[in-house]
């Protein structure tokens, strides 16, 4: 039977504590101890007996500048992630050294309710965020994508410049979909369903949509009623009186929108301020 050979590198006890007390990385704890190997089986060694010993390692910083005694004095004395890393010498941290930073206290179990409680977003107050019917025009597009989605259709938007809004494929057809907005309302409502070809200052004459180009109009009004209408019903017009095609609703945007908890809602004193 052979005899195990004798560890080539040896401490003791005291010497290992006054090695650890001297250092800042396991690396200089090696060096005090006269080691030259990069053996990982001696780190291991090293790391086993200060567990052993129950050695205080918390000033290590490996390639930190600081230690763990310096992140606990800056987060028990901040007011913030900033005041954190100020304290730390960091004065312009990158998202890579904040991230350490706070994971690296997050391990050390320390208490961040303080800082975090300040650096969260607010929760909006829902009321200050009123439906703006100028902005319908903006979100048509994407209220006539879903409402088409949401019927197992695919919906694509032209990249380049077109006549038409969307492509909706559906039922191995493609149509062509021309998205219009108004925000009157009522049976007076009327929209343009008309295009002004390019001109200097876009001053020129409105003309129909083909037909040939256009299959349908999607229409929202001002009381987010949504109409789809096929093009040849409405071929050559120009603008539309809404209440002559109520046989083509297909739905309300205004759930989907709160519009119905707008109006029930009391506009603020700001808002209405903001409003005027």
């Amino acid at each position: 039977m052979r005899t195990p050979l004798a560890p080539k590198y040896t401490w003791t006890d005291g010497q290992l504590t006054d090695a650890v007390k001297a250092s800042t990385c396991w690396r200089d704890v090696m060096r005090a101890l006269g080691i030259t190997t990069n053996s990982e089986g001696v780190v291991s060694r090293i790391k086993r007996d200060v567990a052993r010993l129950g050695l205080d390692v918390s000033h290590f910083k490996g390639t930190r500048t600081w230690d763990d005694a310096q992140l606990k004095r800056a987060v028990a004395e901040a007011m913030s992630w900033d005041d954190v890393f100020a304290s730390l010498g960091l004065r312009t941290p990158t998202k890579g050294t904040r991230t350490r930073v706070q994971g690296h206290a997050i391990r050390l179990g320390l208490d961040l309710y303080h800082l975090e409680i300040r650096t969260s977003p607010q929760v909006m107050d829902p009321s200050k965020w009123r439906l703006d019917p100028m902005r319908l025009r903006d979100a048509a597009a994407p209220l006539a994508a879903a409402w088409f989605m949401v019927r197992s259709c695919t919906v694509a938007f032209p990249v380049d410049q077109a006549i038409y809004d969307l492509l909706v494929h559906s039922n191995e057809e493609i149509h062509r979909v021309q998205v219009k907005t108004t925000t009157t309302s009522g049976a007076a409502g009327q929209v343009v369903v008309s295009r002004r070809p390019y001109s200097a200052g876009n001053l020129g004459r409105r003309v129909p949509y083909d037909p040939k180009a256009i299959d349908y109009f999607f229409i929202i009004d001002g009381d987010y009623n949504m109409y789809l209408i096929p093009s040849r019903v409405i071929a050559g017009r120009v603008t539309l009186t809404l209440g002559s095609y109520g046989k083509y609703i297909v739905g309300n945007a205004g759930g989907s929108l709160g519009a119905t908890a707008d109006m029930a809602r009391p506009m603020t004193a700001a808002a209405a301020r903001e409003s005027a």
